[in-house]
């Protein structure tokens, strides 16, 4: 009977210990997200909603992606977007203007669904340049040869690596660095 009383014992020990290294896996899960949320809160910007599964405007949706990635709105605040907007003439290097009813409809759109929880006084007028994206593209995390690669070229090419990207969903376990 002490013979089997000592394997039941290993037993349980073995089960306790496998027990805990998963609670201790999903508690570095729970607080890497924790982190996260906080460095979010002391940076001043939370992107807000999720845009993933939202209808998406049409006519923004097919002027937008001419050029590059649909930008989903709730990547900046609605001061940066409307700033964008009035400066189409001119968006970043290109004419890139509209008439006044697709200006006027894209802006509406862009606004209304742009990030509802930022707290940081400035509006960026190009995502990279949010604290937010920095400290989530930062060397530890992408190495600065991603952004010479050329099917990247640089960091505003969210689609390079974000796999939904252009469906708003930029979900860690969906990234794919080229190669």
């Amino acid at each position: 009977m002490f013979k089997y009383q000592k394997i039941l014992q290993r037993g349980l020990v073995v089960a306790l210990l496998a027990m805990g290294v998963a609670m201790s896996a999903a508690q570095a899960d729970d607080d890497e997200e924790y982190g996260e949320r906080q460095s979010s809160k002391m940076i001043g910007e939370n992107r807000g909603r999720d845009m993933y599964g939202v209808q998406m405007n049409a006519k923004f949706k097919a002027e937008c992606s001419n050029c590059h990635i649909a930008y989903t709105p709730n990547l900046l605040p609605a001061e940066s977007w409307r700033k964008i907007m009035a400066g189409l003439d001119k968006h970043f290097g290109s004419d890139a203007s509209l008439t006044d009813a697709e200006n006027k409809e894209i802006t509406a759109f862009l606004v209304s669904n742009a990030s509802n929880r930022w707290k940081a006084p400035t509006s960026p007028l190009r995502i990279t340049e949010s604290a937010w994206f920095k400290q989530k593209h930062n060397s530890r995390e992408v190495s600065p040869a991603v952004w010479k690669n050329p099917k990247v070229k640089s960091p505003s090419n969210c689609g390079a690596c974000h796999t939904r990207a252009d469906k708003g969903d930029f979900n860690e376990d969906d990234i794919r660095m080229p190669r």
